[in-house]
């Protein structure tokens, strides 16, 4: 069971740990992401380097590599998809080779829910969508959903799960934190979609 453990342990951590974002601004831009922007590796940002095809790509992979251990992990080790989760969700924000320093999370947050609960990840979009529409707040819109599937999570009466997007919950408001900040002082940037 160790072995197990560790297995699914590291495989998903490093998943999640890629950096899509600037691995493809570096190779198609030739842009350091961390340079633009909010200075993060995130899709959202990539799209503020003015190239929305990447930033597509970025947001596909990210939530692509959320997706598939977890995936892989049900497929082996079904009693060990939310550590799976959890440390491809933690790559992403804490990668290795970027010195810790990664995006915010939601992305691959999707990705994870999606490979968890067809249902969890459509409330995701459908949230999402709707709050940015009305609001062009990206930051703002991706608080509120995750605390919106978090919500609705409880009528599957499922502990773990519940468990899980409680700890994703709080650390996508730690990742958020600044952007909080700016939200309560109208400082924020707004998206263009």
């Amino acid at each position: 069971m160790i072995f197990e453990i560790s297995l699914v342990f590291l495989l998903s951590y490093i998943s999640g740990s890629i950096p899509f974002g600037l691995v493809l601004t570096k190779f198609f831009l030739n842009k350091d992401i961390r340079e633009v922007g909010s200075k993060n590796i995130g899709a959202t940002n990539v799209l503020r380097s003015g190239n929305r095809f990447i930033a597509s790509l970025t947001l596909f992979l990210d939530i692509f590599k959320g997706a598939a251990p977890v995936l892989i992990t049900n497929y082996y080790f079904p009693n060990l998809i939310y550590l799976s989760g959890l440390m491809a969700f933690l790559g992403h924000i804490f990668p290795i080779w970027l010195k810790f320093k990664g995006g915010k999370g939601v992305a691959t947050y999707l990705g994870i829910i999606f490979a968890l609960s067809l249902k969890l990840g459509l409330f995701f979009c459908v949230s999402w969508v709707l709050i940015t529409f009305v609001t062009k707040y990206s930051s703002f819109s991706s608080i509120v959903s995750v605390l919106v599937v978090f919500i609705i999570s409880f009528l599957e009466s499922n502990f773990e799960l519940n468990s899980f997007l409680f700890i994703t919950f709080v650390i996508i408001l730690y990742t958020h934190r600044q952007n909080i900040i700016r939200l309560k002082n109208k400082t924020e940037d707004k998206i263009k979609l």
